[in-house]
């Protein structure tokens, strides 16, 4: 029997829709470095701003989404984690949150207690970001040093255009391009451009095309919206949707900052006035169905897609735990690498 533990980590949530329990996860949220990447007197006074009214908004946000078993993020996560038990014939498979409980500490913690050396770090985010994945990176070094724990790392590596990802992206999908619809929008996370910039001064990530097209490959390892435009590509090649009948956006903006376009709430505007009446909406760049995809896709994008003039808005849920995807997912982590 092999000794090698599997670590999934996902972003997180707040323990409850409480104001106290969001604001709490806001706080943590926001005060990560990776996340504002600004000195920490600022950071700490742009959250302090940002606590004022968010939690409040937050909160009813998750109330709306929230299930009896708790925070939908958690709860398929913790599906996903128990699929994946049966992957990997390694050794166990722990879930954590970078964000409020289950931590990485106490993860990692206790499988130094359980005596686990090896561990696959799998940062559940197919395109890079080092407010994703090197924060989660970083958050396991720490725990690591500051616990003395005997542990080395195999890391997951971001997993954009791998084709066991992208075929379990199309198995989830297909059921929902049998029916007729008129558009597929494919809606990413959104980042500030100048995240993008600080890894790679002088690349330009404006403009509607794949800004990553003919860059070298230590540009593209960094470029977030460069492979969020290679997974869409390879996924609308793959499922063999015709050019017109699909588009990418970017969601979930945060502050007054310059972030990446095309942004969502303005492309949901313009596929309604356009003439579009059923709008396909898929978030690869989540792995789980979160407050992001089913509060700001499933709801508010919805009614603003109907106030604009559209008909209907699908949502067509993230991969969570299907099966294919965490046979997927066993493969991927089988391949990472060790971290140095």
């Amino acid at each position: 029997m092999t000794d090698h533990a599997l670590l999934l980590v996902n972003l997180g949530s707040p323990a409850s829709t409480s104001v106290a329990d969001v604001r709490s996860y806001l706080n943590q949220f926001l005060m990560d470095p990776y996340v504002i990447d600004l000195p920490w007197p600022v950071r700490r006074l742009l959250v302090s701003l940002i606590l004022i009214k968010r939690p409040e908004q937050s909160a009813h946000a998750y109330a709306s989404i929230w299930w009896e078993e708790g925070s939908p993020l958690v709860v398929l996560s913790r599906r996903l984690q128990q699929a994946m038990t049966r992957q990997w014939a390694h050794g166990p498979v722990e879930l954590a949150m970078r964000y409020g409980e289950p931590s990485i500490e106490s993860a990692l913690v206790r499988l130094a207690a359980q005596g686990h050396k090896k561990v696959t770090l799998a940062p559940l985010y197919p395109q890079f970001a080092d407010s994703t994945v090197t924060t989660v990176i970083e958050e396991a070094k720490r725990v690591v040093r500051d616990k003395k724990l005997d542990v080395q790392f195999s890391v997951l590596q971001p997993f954009y255009d791998q084709p066991e990802y992208l075929d379990a992206l199309v198995a989830s999908v297909r059921p929902y391009l049998q029916q007729d619809f008129d558009h597929l929008l494919l809606s990413f996370h959104g980042l500030p451009e100048r995240h993008l910039k600080k890894l790679n001064p002088g690349h330009s990530f404006e403009g509607g095309g794949d800004c990553c097209a003919g860059a070298p490959p230590e540009v593209v390892a960094t470029c977030y919206r460069g492979q969020c435009l290679r997974t869409a590509a390879e996924f609308a090649k793959r499922v063999g949707i015709p050019d017109g009948k699909w588009s990418v956006s970017f969601q979930s903006r945060l502050g007054r900052a310059k972030w990446i376009e095309p942004y969502t709430e303005a492309r949901l505007d313009e596929l309604a006035k356009s003439g579009v009446k059923k709008v396909l909406v898929m978030c690869p760049a989540f792995v789980a169905d979160c407050i992001e995809t089913l509060e700001e896709i499933g709801d508010r994008g919805k009614e603003q897609f109907r106030e604009a003039g559209g008909e209907e808005l699908v949502l067509v849920p993230c991969l969570n735990d299907e099966p294919q995807w965490a046979r997927a997912l066993s493969t991927l982590c089988e391949r990472a690498p060790l971290a140095l």
